[in-house]
């Protein structure tokens, strides 16, 4: 709508529109939509001023829902690695520039800035409550200026349907990187501030979807560069007097209890050995005649008999810690992420010597090579999303998968330049092949590539050029805690298109939930092949929810 007096132009669209500031937009008016219970609803109000509109007050109002609104401006952030030379064509730009991402809370002091000519966006979600009315609620988006004069109003009707979202079934992670909180916000590692940001991060985790914890027994080998350091995290105290080893738990159960206290439900232990084939030993730290001393790192070849030996009795005393706190169910462990086949002899060597202590845990490893399964070294590979497909040709149970900087053709992702429907159709694409979990790096990954310094967030996008800009982290750090982006909204939102998909299929069956899902497709739905248009999700999504309200009615 336009208002000429006060020149601010607005519209409802969805959440998968990324509205640029340097063009026009073109996309379509969205003005109503539906939502399960228990479930969270995002879109947008897209503004435009045609003279600069300082100090403006954004209001979103809904008698009955009102206290579960919330309100944010979509900010941008700037991107300088956008993309590998040879990305493919599904992408909204490959330009580096300022691109829509961070959501901050709207600050009634600071107000909306309207800039000439410039589209930008308010991003509104419903939290629709478990005890909500089924019915039609109007939500009434309302802009005034600093004088209190209303410059615009839209309303967005939202239908809340008599059916509850499942708890997903789905196993999540999204890699929490500790060190960065404490690196980040200039704070002792494990102290009482340090563990309060832990636990903000961990339940902005679950609330978003995330269901498993990468959690640091020692300091995770992870995109460390090869003889270099990370800050120590070590959550099993280590002591070792002559020859012998005592291990106290204490951190890592209270680690357990603050996770329990936000809903985590799953705890991945950091990997056993370094990154890209089992190598070496992590960094593990000791009180050695009563200095800290470093015992193991880059200089531990991962067979020395030293390592093998500390390690096995390590696991022994791990595992009576696991059992005295009823986690056998709740636990999984690493060995070394993404080896490939030229580290078939050292992943053995590791994957023999564990494989017996840990008889009856799962093993999880990021690896896209069938012969390592095949082989028999691994009974739950995670292989990437453009690796995949010889797994699943050959009918291997219980799969998982994952993304990360090299599955940016075809395949679904979530960098900044790439259109939020290539987030969303994640969650389809999991129920379609049945996938049991997955797995995604970086959660809060705030440093460059190989963690050689830290960075800021809010200006590099791209780990100091190490990355297409998105694929490090899904929040950013706020003063008070986590803040969102909108790929960590979508990213929910599929997840939420996943639970709403296992719902239908407990009421019409997997048969004709496919057929709903591919109603239409020129192909059949896979992970190289999806509708790229926004609108067919949404669409799809409102078909889903139909069919379940009316075979929720029908019950």
């Amino acid at each position: 709508m336009l208002n000429r007096a006060a020149r601010m132009e607005t519209r409802c669209i969805s959440s998968l529109i990324k509205v640029f500031a340097d063009e026009e937009l073109h996309a379509p008016a969205q003005l109503r939509g539906s939502a399960l219970l228990g479930e969270f609803y995002s879109f947008q109000v897209a503004y435009r001023a045609n003279v600069l509109m300082r100090s403006l007050q954004v209001r979103a109002e809904q008698s009955e829902l009102g206290p579960n609104i919330t309100v944010r401006t979509v900010e941008l952030v700037p991107a300088n690695m956008v993309s590998y030379h040879d990305a493919d064509e599904h992408v909204l730009r490959s330009t580096p520039g300022l691109y829509p991402d961070v959501l901050i809370p709207f600050d009634t002091n600071r107000g909306l800035t309207g800039y000439p000519n410039q589209w930008r966006s308010i991003w509104i979600t419903v939290e629709v409550p478990l005890n909500a009315k089924a019915g039609l609620f109007d939500i009434c988006i309302q802009i005034e200026n600093d004088i209190g004069e209303l410059v615009s109003e839209e309303t967005f009707t939202l239908e809340v349907i008599a059916a509850t979202l499942p708890e997903q079934s789905l196993i999540h992670t999204e890699w929490f990187h500790v060190d960065c909180l404490a690196t980040y916000y200039k704070t002792d590692i494990f102290s009482e501030y340090h563990w309060q940001l832990i636990e903000q991060y961990i339940h902005t985790a679950v609330k978003h979807g995330m269901n498993m914890i990468l959690t640091p027994l020692f300091t995770p080998p992870l995109d460390t560069e090869i003889g270099g350091d990370r800050p120590t995290v070590q959550l099993v105290q280590v002591e070792r007097t002559g020859e012998k080893y005592n291990f106290t738990f204490e951190r890592l159960k209270r680690w357990i209890e603050l996770c329990d206290r936000s809903g985590m439900k799953y705890f991945e232990f950091s990997h056993l050995f370094t990154q890209w084939g089992a190598k070496h030993a992590p960094k593990v730290m000791a009180m050695v005649d009563g200095q800290l001393k470093q015992l193991f790192g880059w200089d531990t070849d991962s067979k020395d008999p030293e390592y093998t030996g500390f390690l096995t009795l390590f696991l022994q005393e791990l595992l009576a810690f696991v059992k005295e706190n009823d986690l056998e169910q709740r636990v999984y462990f690493h060995l070394s992420d993404e080896p490939n086949l030229a580290d078939m002899d050292t992943y053995r060597a590791a994957s023999e010597l564990i494989r017996p202590i840990l008889e009856g845990f799962p093993i999880i490893d990021a690896l896209s090579e069938y012969e390592f399964y095949e082989s028999g070294l691994i009974k739950h590979p995670i292989p990437a999303s453009n690796g995949i497909r010889p797994f699943l040709d050959h009918g291997v149970e219980g799969l998982w998968t994952y993304y990360c900087c090299a599955q940016y053709k075809l395949v679904s992702n979530r960098f900044l330049h790439m259109p939020s429907s290539r987030n969303r159709v994640l969650g389809m694409q999991i129920y379609k092949l049945k996938l049991k979990g997955f797995l995604h790096w970086g959660y809060n990954f705030w440093y460059a590539q190989f963690s050689k310094y830290p960075i800021d967030p809010f200006q590099v996008t791209d780990a100091g050029g190490g990355f297409p800009a998105g694929d490090a982290f899904l929040v950013y750090p706020g003063a008070e805690g986590p803040i969102e982006s909108i790929r960590l909204e979508v990213l929910t939102e599929a997840l939420q298109d996943l639970r709403a998909l296992e719902l239908l299929e407990q009421k019409v069956g997997r048969e004709a939930v496919i057929a709903l899902l591919e109603d239409g497709l020129e192909q059949e739905l896979s992970l190289e092949v999806y509708p790229q248009e926004a609108e067919w999700y949404i669409h799809k999504r409102e078909e889903i929810n139909r069919l379940v309200s009316e075979n929720s009615c029908s019950e």
